[in-house]
Formats: C-alpha cells, structure tokens, sequence
C-alpha cells in the first residue's frame, strides 16, 4: 500500500530497490521503511548473506559472478527490478549512480530514477564541459585549460603549451573522471608528458575516456563542499557546508561540519554559488557541490556530484534533515518544503571512515572473518555500517566498512567524542584504520583547523602509528584467540592496529568489552 505522504504526489512509488551494496544500502533501506516504502534490495552470489539483505524488506538476486554482471550491469537491474514491481530505484552512490546511460534507461522503463535528470549528471560529470557551464554562470573555477585532442594533431605540444600558460604546479584531471582517479600532480616541465600518459591511461580504464585537461595546483588549499537541495517545481537550497580537506591521495578520510576555516559570511557566499551552479543545470534532488578554498579566503569551483555523498550524515546531524527521507520526495514530484533561512546550523559533526586496511602497510587491504564487531553507542553517536559479527570481508568490494559519526555542541567537544567512540570500537579478525584515524583526529594541526588537502600526503605515516602492546596485552589477545578458534598472529596485529596503537589509557579496556 502506498504510503499517505508519498500517494497522491505527482509520481507515486511504493517499493524501491536500491541498486547498492554495504552501509549505503543499509542506510537507504532503513529510510525507506521509516517513509513507509518497500524497500528492496539487490544481491550477488557473494553477497547473499550480507547485512543489506538482511535489512530489506524484500531481496532479489543479479546472477554474475563479478561487478561488471551484477552492480554495474545496467540491464540486468532495471529487469530485476522489472521482475520484483519495483517502482522506483535509488542507485546509493558509486557502481551507476553518476551514469547517465543508466539513468535514462531507468526512467524510458517507466521506473522513478531518484537522483537529478540524466542532462545534469551528463553535464556535470564531464569535468571540461561543467568548467565551461561554471564560468559562463559567473562561479569561479580554478585557472586551468582545456587540451585540444585533434586527429592527426601535436596533442603533446598542445598539452606543453597548455601546462606552461596555466603554470606549475599543475594537476592533470580526467575529464570524465572523480574520485581521484585520472589525476596527477606535476611540479616540473620534465614530468609532463609521463603523467599524462599515466593519468590518460587511469581515466580510460575507470570511465573509458581518456580525455585530461590541465588545472593550476592550488597549494595549502582546503576542500569545502556545499550540498545542495533542489525539487522539480524550481527550488533550489543550500544546507551550509561540509570540510572534507583531511584526505589522502585525494580519498577523504575524515569529514566534518561545519568547516573551522568558513565564516557565516563565506557560507552564505560560497552557498549561492553553489545553488548558482545547481540551477545552471536545471538540478533536481540532493547533490554537492565541491569549492577549493585558498588561503586568502578565496574559493574555486572543483566538481559537482551528482549523488548522495558519503559523508552526507555530518550534514544531517548539523541541520536535522533527512536526505534520503528529501530525496524519495523529491523524485515523486514533492516540493523540498524548505526555505533557506530555515536551514538549522547546530553544533558540529564529525564523520571518519572505518576501512579494512593496514595503514603501516601502505593502506593495502586487509581481509579475513570480522570475529568480534563491537560499535560505539551514547549519545551524539551515530553508526552506519555495512556488516555485522561474522561477515567475511573480501577483496571483491571496497574495503570501507562502516562510518562513525558523532555530533556535539561544538567542535572541541566533537574532537573528544570522535576520540571516545573510535576507542571503544572493536573489529577483531582484519586490520583497520581506525587507530590511524585517532591519531590523525588527535593531531595538532588537525584540532586547530589548520589541515589542508595536502597534509597527509606531505607527513609520514609513522607521524600517526602509536606503540606496539606490550607482552601482557599480546598474553590475553592470544588467550581470546585461542577461544575463538583464531590463529593467534592474525589476531593480535588485527587488535593492535585497532586498539593498542596510539591508544592511550588502560591498555585492557576493549579487551574487557569484547570478552566479558
């Protein structure tokens, strides 16, 4: 039965599938059920037993052995979806989520696609051709150049010519691409061409484009991005900013919000731009807008995503608003029912990533059973997660995890709650990140505001490793193992990673909580 609020709107659905995977999927399927949806979830054979299946209220397998047949297999979602009834699909982010292609496809099958028209993410999510829509809408990019790519041309010397103009340093950027991928930074003339032919070679494989174009490096520059909230009757909002700039190798690892660098007047300058930038694309639903913001106070449009972000939380702590309950109304044909001035700023937010990954061992990876899953909870603690006690954590998908966040009257607070929660968060069984992110969260530069995007790529990782545990600690990790039938090396370097590294206080105390 279709819900009250959402059945006489100009599009009514009552059963979504969400075309996602891990915590997104869970948090998108929990927020149909509050909105009193059918939510769906989609599944591959690797995945039949993971937490996003379990949490639906109903589940449809994609058969495929590998993501290109299952999560990124346009056809076969929109006929699993076909075949369950459902009548809307929400794409999370990642996999298809800024694939114009599939959005279309979506819609021509008569089924609700919740996120922005296909033009917008076709718009936006060609990097060269938002610049030129930006620049004409009176938002101000970072100085760049497009590198003409003609057949038979002198595409090197247009590149040369093109990097001397614009000045070094300079970042190459995949036209097509996000995320990081496609890009390279370069400091001198002589690196040029190896760059290019790297970050062309990246773009073409990501996003089967390998067209770059040439961007002034902005040094010392924090990352502030706006997200904005746009409905199909022509209202366009901004719900204030988020900081993004502790990141690496252009990855965010830790978000928060408000910014400690953007005061209420560059808020509310930096926010019309970027709902300028929105309604230059006739933008409809929940999307952000990405700024540089230099060190004179000045800011420089980056990219738009044309999605939900992952640190969309930080955003809902800070202002009480729903996106996902704002995104199913929206793509019914809702208004936003909000007015700018009614967007709430309270406290401060901080969200960092969990990830499976071994921080002293060049972020690679890390696999195995999840044996003990022990999250944080008290007040001002959030947790979205994607797996459970138990769950085996592969190769095969990202290795984020979950995402901890936490709210406080303020940002000194916040720092201290963040700190409270990643102690007591046990995951026994992989290696995690998570007393990096202490670490990292405990910093100096960090607790003054002072961090910019370049900070962890310019420090040591041993900057943020703490000491190993010592021979009692190892005695009672071993005893705990040997309970659960764990083979005694892979556990201790899983809990002193998490635990003991950085740790400061009594050196037994997760111990007690994940072994009462």
């Amino acid at each position: 039965m279709t819900p009250e609020w959402i059945a006489n709107s100009p599009r009514p659905f009552s059963r979504v599938l969400v075309a996602n995977r891990g915590e997104i999927a869970v948090r998108i399927l929990r927020a149909a059920r509050e909105s009193g949806l059918v939510g769906i979830a989609l599944y591959s054979d690797s995945d039949s037993s993971s937490l996003h299946v379990e949490v639906a209220d109903e589940s449809i397998r994609i058969e495929g052995d590998n993501l290109e047949k299952t999560y990124l297999n346009g056809r076969a979602i929109i006929d699993a979806a076909k075949s369950c009834g459902a009548e809307a699909i929400h794409p999370g982010y990642g996999f298809l989520s800024e694939r114009a292609d599939f959005a279309r496809d979506v819609e021509s099958a008569g089924i609700v696609w919740i996120g922005p028209p296909p033009k917008s993410i076709e718009t936006m999510g060609d990097k060269i051709s938002a610049r030129r829509l930006m620049i004409e809408s009176g938002v101000p990019v970072i100085p760049g150049e497009e590198v003409p790519v003609e057949e038979d041309a002198d595409h090197l010397g247009n590149l040369a010519i093109s990097a001397a103009r614009v000045g070094y340093p300079l970042l190459l950027k995949a036209s097509a691409g996000g995320g990081g991928k496609g890009m390279r930074a370069v400091s001198e003339p002589k690196a040029l061409r190896s760059e290019y032919e790297a970050a062309s070679r990246e773009a073409s494989a990501s996003f089967g484009d390998g067209t770059v174009y040439v961007e002034r490096q902005l040094r010392n520059a924090k990352h502030v991005e706006i997200q904005v909230l746009c409905d199909s009757h022509g209202n366009a909002i901004h719900l204030n900013e988020r900081d993004c700039s502790l990141q690496r190798r252009y990855q965010k690892v830790i978000e928060e919000a408000p910014s400690p660098s953007v005061t209420s007047d560059k808020r509310e300058e930096m926010g019309q731009a970027a709902v300028t930038a929105a309604r230059s694309v006739g933008y409809v639903g929940a999307g952000t807008v990405e700024f540089l913001l230099s060190s004179n106070g000045e800011f420089y449009f980056l990219e738009m995503n044309t999605r939900l972000q992952v640190e969309h939380p930080v955003t809902e702590m800070t202002t009480g608003i729903d996106l996902v309950q704002k995104q199913f109304e929206v793509a019914a044909g809702l208004s936003i029912g909000l007015e700018q001035h009614e967007v709430a700023q309270n406290g401060h937010s901080i969200e960092a990533r969990i990830y499976a990954e071994d921080p002293s061992n060049g972020f690679l990876p890390s696999t195995g059973t999840l044996a003990i899953w022990r999250e944080p909870t008290g007040p001002g603690i959030r947790v979205d997660s994607g797996v459970r006690e138990g769950d085996q954590v592969t190769i095969d998908f990202d290795p984020m995890l979950a995402k901890l966040i936490v709210h406080a009257p303020d940002r000194r607070a916040a720092i201290r709650r963040m700190d409270t929660a990643l102690g007591e968060f046990v995951a026994l069984g992989v290696t995690t990140n998570i007393a990096f992110l202490r670490n990292a969260l405990n910093h100096p530069s960090f607790v003054e505001g002072r961090i910019d995007t370049d900070f962890l790529d310019n420090s040591s990782t041993s900057d943020f490793q703490g000491k190993e545990p010592d021979e009692a600690v190892l005695v009672v990790v071993a005893a705990a193992a040997k309970r659960l039938g764990l083979g005694v090396a892979s556990s201790v370097s899983a809990d002193s990673e998490d635990e003991h590294t950085g740790h400061r206080g009594d050196p037994f105390r997760t111990l007690r909580r994940a072994f009462p």
